[in-house]
């Protein structure tokens, strides 16, 4: 089985391109929550041993593997756009968004990124390079992919706290049946995608002036 290598990034340091950041989203698919993306920068002296692709590792495995990213990486940054921002420039540029926060969060300006999938921010802070399945083929992309999912599973634990009728604890936000059935008999709150079709065609609740700030991590 074939397991996420270093290649990449050595290749980019060995052309004196340093650092390098590996970039991956959570959350495109949700009816509810932010798209999260993560941008990590690992130490090539400080390997993390069990990266993968994040959907591959069990949660126990995952949150495990956040603290020794965290404790080895040179630095990790995490960024979000809401549901609200979904809404108002779909969810392909609000995650181009997230991802772009990703990196300019991260405490070391990187030289370059490698960013999961086909499609890239143009307006990205620093050169990229996009790899189709990257998060099962670049260390940098599976710890960006596990910080990410982490990340927001746990606004959505918090949001499930604040609106327990949903259960976003136990879906994270994806619309499975208990959720659709959540929506038709109170309507959505605010943190979901109004622009996402169950969300509009459940029955309409008002929404709040100012729902609670669940984003600050």
């Amino acid at each position: 089985m074939t397991r996420p290598h270093f290649r990449h990034e050595k290749s980019l340091l060995a052309a004196g391109v340093w650092p390098v950041a590996g970039v991956d989203e959570a959350g495109r698919g949700p009816l509810a929550g932010p798209v999260t993306a993560a941008a990590v920068i690992l130490d090539p002296k400080k390997p993390v041993r069990g990266l993968d692709d994040s959907k591959k590792l069990s949660s126990a495995a995952r949150n495990d593997l956040v603290d020794l990213i965290c404790a080895r990486a040179l630095a990790v940054g995490v960024g979000m756009a809401s549901a609200e921002e979904i809404d108002r420039v779909n969810i392909r540029n609000a995650t181009f968004l997230a991802m772009r926060r990703a990196l300019q969060a991260l405490a070391l300006p990187p030289a370059h990124a490698l960013i999961d999938g086909n499609a890239a921010p143009r307006d990205a802070p620093c050169p990229v390079q996009t790899i189709v399945k990257g998060d099962a083929i670049s260390l940098s992309i599976s710890a960006a992919s596990i910080i990410a999912k982490v990340t927001r599973d746990r606004l959505m634990e918090r949001l499930h706290e604040a609106w327990p009728l949903y259960g976003f604890a136990d879906h994270m936000g994806y619309g499975t049946p208990a959720h659709l059935a959540a929506l038709k008999a109170h309507g959505p709150c605010p943190y979901h995608r109004f622009s996402f079709a169950p969300v509009r065609a459940a029955q309409a609740i008002e929404r709040q002036d100012e729902a609670p700030n669940l984003f600050n991590l």
